[in-house]
């Protein structure tokens, strides 16, 4: 299998926790890899966890800063995103992972990598924390302002991820609305439903807000600009529960003894709703697999966004999205893939 490439200079706290990510994947999960970013100082930080030459590096001095947007890829042609973009176009990676900006990593990718063939606009795919298995949100920010066939090929790109990741078959897939009526939604939301109803997908329906955490579909799809607001007030309401939870439990003697008590419990619980547990969002629809992971992702995170992104490669994700557009498509949907024939002349006249 190809190796994943870890741009190691992405993040609040590369590259020190990049490395330590990047020798837990390899030892932990047995996940080949390949390190960009400053060689000299790779190598040190290597050095310190024994791993010294054991990893191969490709030396670059340009990352991309984690304020850096959509430009980043014109401004820096030689960061660490861009060649870990080439090494998957020329065949000697599989993936990719960055902790970076994501507005830079997308944008880098997007240039870089290309769309495949068919696929419109890109979509961010996240793992929600329900039960029993996690539930797969996209867009989660890649594509703000979205048409419903782009909806229609997030659905199918969030498919072709959920059949690797839950190794669901046939994955449900719910449309985020108002409510869960097909007249429910704007414009988007309406034409979107039609869509997918007559598309090859098990669509599910509309799902509310509320449903996201309720394991309702396998799929939920959206615009990225909507995805993005419902993701973040999900994380920001977890860390908020999370933190009551903490002052309840050490609230007194008896509570932090019931704590001790369901110690178990409550590591199982605090480790599903960890972002890291999971890896990061994955950049779908381009000519390669990207994790993005958490901009304050540590050694843990790292290394499970490198698995991720090795098992995405292994599981390959390229041909299954190939798969969902040629079963899932019609063969006239959207004038948006294809253009409408010219008017045919009327005859003997003027067209008509």
């Amino acid at each position: 299998m190809l190796p994943v490439v870890l741009d190691c200079m992405g993040g609040d706290h590369a590259p020190r926790e990049a490395v330590a990510g990047a020798v837990s994947a390899v030892r932990d999960h047995d996940v080949p890899l390949i390190l960009v970013g400053p060689a000299r100082r790779l190598r040190t930080l290597l050095a310190e966890h024994d791993a010294a030459g054991r990893i191969p590096i490709v030396h670059t001095d340009q990352a991309l800063e984690m304020g850096e947007g959509a430009l980043a890829s014109w401004r820096k042609p030689r960061s660490t995103v861009a060649i870990g973009c080439e090494l998957i176009k020329h065949g000697k990676a599989g993936a990719l992972v960055s902790a970076g900006s994501t507005a830079g990593v997308v944008a880098t990718s997007a240039v870089r990598l290309k769309s495949q063939h068919g696929i419109v606009r890109p979509a961010i795919a996240v793992a929600l924390p329900t039960l029993p298995r996690p539930t797969i949100l996209l867009d989660a920010g890649a594509t703000a302002d979205a048409k419903p066939e782009m909806l229609l090929q997030f659905a199918m790109l969030g498919t072709a991820y959920a059949q690797i990741l839950l190794d669901v078959p046939r994955p449900r897939v719910g449309l985020l609305s108002i409510g869960s009526e097909s007249a429910k939604g704007n414009k988007l939301v309406k034409k979107a439903h039609e869509l997918l109803a007559a598309s090859a997908l098990e669509f599910a329906g509309n799902v509310e807000g509320h449903d996201l955490l309720l394991g309702r579909a396998e799929v939920v799809v959206t615009d990225g600009f909507t995805g993005n607001v419902a993701l973040k007030t999900m994380e920001g309401a977890l860390r908020v529960a999370a933190a009551e939870l903490r002052q309840a439990l050490t609230s007194s003697r008896t509570a932090k003894l019931g704590a001790a008590l369901q110690r178990r419990e409550l590591t199982a619980l605090t480790s599903r709703f960890d972002s890291e547990t999971y890896g990061g969002g994955v950049l779908l629809g381009l000519n390669g697999a990207v994790v993005i992971a958490h901009g304050a992702s540590r050694a843990r995170g790292i290394a499970a966004a490198c698995k991720l992104a090795y098992d995405l490669s292994r599981g390959k994700l390229i041909d299954r999205v190939k798969e969902q557009l040629g079963a899932s498509a019609k063969p006239s949907i959207p004038s948006i893939f294809t253009r409408k024939p010219p008017t045919e002349p009327a005859p003997g006249g003027n067209p008509a």
